[in-house]
């Protein structure tokens, strides 16, 4: 594959997350071409007028977009955000129920018109659409993936760089599993420029009880930020524009996606965050991924999580 020249994305809601994750598109430049669908035609011609009027200082990305499922057409990547949103106290799998009967009348008219898109959910729990979204497509695990931990594990690099003193682009370290209560950083694999994170500062920096305290802040920064403003939206627009640009310019970027896994130590047909390659021929887990033991039952405690919450739900 190549990068895509011309290319088109497809947001699909225009709540917080749908315009925010269309704004970050435009100023970045994620595709040539940004569309934002939601039923609601006013709100959808509202946010669309409103990014319009600011591409004079974009660069060279038009947008457009209405309640007319025809925007949709021609997509490379649609990405997916429309649902019920998160309420304060409420988990991710609260809102299973509700979201999985909105994709579940949505995804076979996003398919119709653009049955060669690559499909990115961000509606929660991501995990569970994700496996209900590759089940109603049919499409290959390649090709339907949900954000998984990619905002999780920028919010961990971001509290280990600020605790190490260093930029946030020299932390390695990921958080995988679910993206919700589950989810664990991979600390035995994790590092500061070349440095494991554990010998950092002669491995007096990051003691086990700040490991836990840094990893329970990251699993409940959402909850933080939904109980002062509503919603979180700035960090996983960012998230989604960056996943886009991976699949749109071929790069072959690692991040922790979550896809319907195969045979990946030993779990299948759930989906999990796990480093994968995206590129513009979709995601491909990394199975060379070491785990520590206590990691690896931590990944089927994930699993099983998810199982249950899939079984729960008639999948």
């Amino acid at each position: 594959m190549a990068e895509i020249e011309n290319s088109k994305l497809t947001v699909v809601g225009a709540g917080s997350v749908g315009a925010s994750l269309a704004y970050a598109a435009l100023i970045r430049g994620s595709a040539r071409h940004v569309a934002l669908y939601d039923i609601n035609a006013a709100k959808a011609e509202a946010e669309v007028l409103d990014l319009a009027h600011g591409t004079q200082f974009t660069g060279s990305s038009t947008i457009t977009g209405g309640a007319d499922l025809g925007v949709v057409e021609g997509s490379n990547v649609v990405v997916i955000t429309a649902g019920a949103k998160q309420e304060p106290g409420q988990t991710r799998l609260d809102l299973a129920s509700t979201n999985v009967r909105i994709l579940e009348s949505l995804l076979p008219s996003l398919l119709e018109r653009a049955p060669a898109a690559t499909y990115v959910l961000v509606t929660n729990p991501c995990d569970v659409l994700t496996v209900v979204a590759q089940k109603i497509s049919g499409l290959p695990s390649n090709r339907v993936f949900s954000s998984g931990t990619v905002l999780d594990t920028s919010r961990l690099r971001v509290l280990l760089a600020g605790r190490a003193g260093v930029a946030t682009s020299s932390v390695h370290a990921y958080i995988v599993g679910e993206h919700g209560d589950t989810e664990f950083p991979l600390w035995s694999n994790a590092s500061i420029g070349t440095v494991p994170l554990l010998d950092w500062g002669g491995g007096t920096v990051f003691d086990a009880s700040e490991l836990d305290d840094i990893a329970a802040e990251v699993r409940d920064a959402a909850y933080a930020v939904i109980r002062g403003k509503g919603a979180t939206n700035y960090a996983i627009g960012l998230s989604g524009a960056r996943i886009v640009e991976a699949l749109l310019q071929d790069e072959h970027a690692v991040m922790p996606v979550s896809t319907v896994l195969s045979d990946y130590h030993g779990i299948d047909g759930i989906a999990l965050s796990v480093p994968s390659i995206v590129s513009a021929s979709g995601v491909r887990p990394i199975r060379e991924t070491p785990f520590s033991a206590q990691e690896e039952s931590r990944l089927q405690a994930s699993g099983d999580a998810l199982r249950s919450s899939l079984a729960s739900l008639g999948y």
